[in-house]
């Protein structure tokens, strides 16, 4: 079993989307919680968090996560712009 936590940036994000908005994030949260490996790992000042982009209403979405065998932790959801700039503050 696994556990899904939301961090506060997550959360604030998650609710400023809309409905169809958040249908598709649901899926792509799915998706992390099958398969942890399918993002991206980061380097650097974000060692340790994947990104998991995905389409969302005609336009990419990003998904920051860290995982291990028990836990999925949803960091910050969003569009491309500003989003790691938003997720190193």
């Amino acid at each position: 079993m696994v556990t899904v936590l939301e961090g506060s940036g997550f959360k604030r994000a998650y609710k400023r989307l809309h409905g169809n908005q958040k249908a598709e994030v649901d899926d792509a949260v799915l998706v992390i919680v099958a398969d942890p490996t399918v993002g991206e790992a980061k380097v650097g000042d974000l060692a340790g968090v994947f990104v998991y982009k995905f389409p969302c209403v005609k336009q990419t979405y990003l998904l920051a996560y860290e995982y291990d065998p028990e836990t999925r932790v949803l960091l910050l959801v969003g569009a491309h712009e500003n989003f790691y700039r938003t997720l190193k503050g």
